[in-house]
């Protein structure tokens, strides 16, 4: 592997060679901006006006700073290389702040390369210089160019992880403040600070971390990751994935197919809150698991029956006091068909269906309960509290 820096620092070019070159510096720089500025597109707006004559004079450093290298051996040559180096560092970085990619940093680069070599060798060859010495010093330069771009491309490279995860901290500062409901105002200067384009619409899911790490590249570029947003289930993830309503709804099933999942309704992006709430609701209720994934738009009636879990409990102990006396098996089997008796609208081969039971069974079990609540199993006030006590299987 060639060693360029070292080829630099031990190389001395006559005086009588770099004098000339080093007269025509200003005009070597303006040919080579020029070039850049309409080979590289990216750079055309970019260079022109001041700016341009800046850059024209930071290519007269850079090249400045090669001749003082290659003429001058035998003292501290690190201390202009590093100089160079670390502009040219400084460089890359401040071309991915300005959103420039490292495709066009590496073009203006070999253009660059290109026509200040041209324009070099031309004063070379005009002052007389003989081939070898031009030869040479051609390895030279290009080595050297070669180092500047590389300094470049780390600095662009850093600077582009460093934006990156200021940026990841702010969109997830973003997810944190709409889980928590913030003011809106709050919410929409951390959506601008995140550089994030609002949707329409956010849908909460909540799934294992180690299956969100698989799915969210597959999903809108948006989506928000929230790690550990829910205490009370560790190792569970929320996501706020952009508009998966109406025809992109079923993708995203088919998606989280094979992945224990809960999907959460569509709300307005503001009110993202909603639908993490009921996502976590639906996901407590029904503890999705063997790659199973719930919609919650199919558990609302739980939703809504366990919205006071002590309201529940004791409309529960209210409605089925007629019961107390029954003990054990018999008191459940009892409870068990008063429930699906009220499901099936008393149908009784439904009802049978239902327990796995012979229908003389539920006549018998009927009777039973019939004894037990008299007339207010005509009731609508007791059927229909009923009715709620028992929507849901008690845990």
């Amino acid at each position: 592997m060639k060693e360029p820096l070292r080829d630099v620092r031990s190389y001395r070019l006559p005086e009588e060679v770099v004098v000339p070159l080093l007269n025509g510096l200003p005009e070597v720089a303006v040919q080579t901006i020029a070039a850049i500025t309409m080979e590289v597109p990216a750079y055309a707006e970019a260079f022109a006006g001041e700016l341009g004559h800046k850059i024209e004079r930071a290519v007269q450093a850079a090249l400045g700073t090669f001749f003082k290298l290659v003429s001058r051996p035998g003292g501290d040559p690190g201390t202009p290389l590093q100089a160079a180096l670390d502009g040219a560092y400084a460089l890359g970085r401040g071309e991915a702040r300005s959103g420039r990619s490292l495709d066009a940093l590496l073009a203006a680069y070999r253009v660059g390369a290109r026509v200040s070599w041209r324009e070099l060798a031309a004063i070379s060859v005009g002052t007389g210089q003989p081939a070898a010495i031009i030869a040479d010093f051609a390895e030279l330069v290009f080595a050297y160019i070669d180092e500047l771009s590389a300094a470049s491309v780390a600095g662009h490279a850093d600077e582009l992880a460093a934006s990156g995860r200021i940026r990841l901290r702010h969109l997830q500062e973003l997810a944190q403040m709409l889980v928590a409901g913030e003011p809106p105002h709050v919410v929409q200067a951390a959506a601008e600070q995140a550089e994030w384009t609002p949707p329409q619409t956010l849908t909460a899911i909540i799934l294992p971390e180690r299956a969100a790490r698989w799915v969210i590249d597959l999903l809108d570029p948006r989506t928000l990751h929230l790690v550990d947003a829910v205490p009370e289930l560790p190792g569970m993830t929320v996501l706020l994935v952009p508009d998966p309503q109406g025809t992109s709804r079923p993708l995203l099933f088919r998606l989280l197919t094979g992945h224990s999942a809960t999907i959460g309704p569509a709300r307005p992006w503001m009110e993202a809150k909603s639908s993490v709430d009921r996502v976590i609701r639906v996901h407590e209720l029904c503890r999705p698991g063997g790659g199973g994934v719930v919609d919650t738009e199919d558990h609302l009636a739980s939703v809504v029956v366990t919205a006071d879990p002590s309201a529940l409990a004791d409309l529960r102990a209210r409605a089925l006091a007629p019961l107390a006396g029954e003990r054990g098996a018999s008191g459940a089997k009892l409870v068990e068909t008063l429930r699906s008796w009220l499901l099936h609208h008393g149908r009784r081969e439904d009802v049978a269906a239902d327990l796995f039971v012979h229908p003389q069974t539920v006549r018998y079990r009927m009777a039973r309960l019939r004894e037990l609540y008299g007339e207010r199993l005509k009731d609508p006030e007791w059927v229909l509290a009923l009715t709620i006590a028992l929507a849901v299987p008690e845990p």
